[in-house]
C-alpha cells in the first residue's frame, strides 16, 4: 500500500536531512545510517553474489560509493531505495566479474590434466556427504516432532497412509474406521502438518542469512576505517 502523501513527503524530508548530514562530515548520522539499513541491504546483497565474504565486501562499498555520492540525493526515491539500487549494481556487477574469472580460469585450464583427474575429482555418490546427513536428520527430527504434535486419530491415520504407504482400504481395516473417514482425518492431518511447517519456516526466515552484531559491526567498522 502507497504511503500518504503526508507521510511519504515527511519521509522524504527525513531522509534528505540524513544526507545533508553525511554530506557534512557527521559520522555518527553515516553510523546511525549503515546500522539502520545493514540487514536489508545485506540480504539483498546475498542474494545475488550468495557469498557471505563476498557479500559484506560488497556492502561495504555499496556504503562508500554512496558516501561519496550522497551529496547528488535529492529525495527523489528513499533513500533506502537509493541505497538498495547502488548495492544492487554493485552486486551484479560483482557477480559479473566472477563469472567472467571462472570462465577465463574454464578456458585456460589444462584440458589433459581435468582428462587425468575427472575421475579422482568425481564424488563418490555412495557415501553421503556429511552436512547433508545432517541435514536430514535435522528435517527428519523435524518431521517426526510436528508428527508427534498430532491428535492421536489424526496422527495414526498419517503415520500409516504417509510413512507406512498403506492404502485407504488397509488403514481402514487397521484401525476399524470407515474409509472416508481415513480419507478426512489424513486430509485433516497434512493440513495441520503443513501449516506447523509453514510456521517453523515462517520463524527460521526471520533468521535467514542473520545479521548478528559482530557482522553489524564489522561492516560499519570497516567503512568507517576507509574513510580515515
Amino acid at each position: 500500500m502507497p504511503k500518504p502523501a503526508s507521510q511519504a513527503s515527511a519521509t522524504s524530508r527525513a531522509d534528505i536531512d540524513v544526507a545533508r548530514s553525511i554530506v557534512a562530515g557527521d559520522r555518527t548520522a553515516l553510523e546511525a545510517l549503515m546500522r539502520q539499513h545493514n540487514r536489508a541491504l545485506y540480504r539483498t546483497v546475498r542474494s545475488i553474489i550468495k557469498d557471505d565474504a563476498e557479500a559484506e565486501d560488497a556492502l561495504q562499498e555499496t556504503y562508500l560509493l554512496a558516501y561519496r555520492s550522497m551529496e547528488k540525493y535529492r529525495g527523489d526515491a528513499a533513500l533506502l531505495t537509493w541505497l538498495t539500487r547502488i548495492a544492487i549494481n554493485e552486486a551484479i556487477a560483482r557477480s559479473r566479474k566472477s563469472a567472467r574469472r571462472a570462465e577465463l580460469i574454464h578456458l585456460h585450464a589444462d584440458t589433459a590434466l581435468e582428462r587425468d583427474n575427472r575421475e579422482d575429482d568425481m564424488p563418490d555418490t555412495t557415501v553421503p556427504r556429511p552436512d547433508i546427513a545432517v541435514m536430514r536428520s535435522e528435517t527428519r527430527q523435524l518431521l517426526e516432532r510436528h508428527i508427534d504434535a498430532l491428535p492421536d486419530a489424526f496422527r495414526t491415520v498419517f503415520v500409516l497412509r504417509a510413512v507406512e504407504e498403506m492404502s485407504v482400504e488397509e488403514t481402514a481395516t487397521c484401525l476399524a474406521i470407515p474409509e472416508a473417514t481415513v480419507r478426512t482425518r489424513f486430509f485433516r492431518a497434512r493440513a495441520m502438518l503443513r501449516e506447523a511447517l509453514a510456521r517453523e519456516i515462517d520463524f527460521a526466515m526471520e533468521d535467514a542469512f542473520s545479521f548478528d552484531g559482530a557482522r553489524c559491526d564489522r561492516i560499519v567498522a570497516g567503512v568507517l576505517a576507509r574513510l580515515q
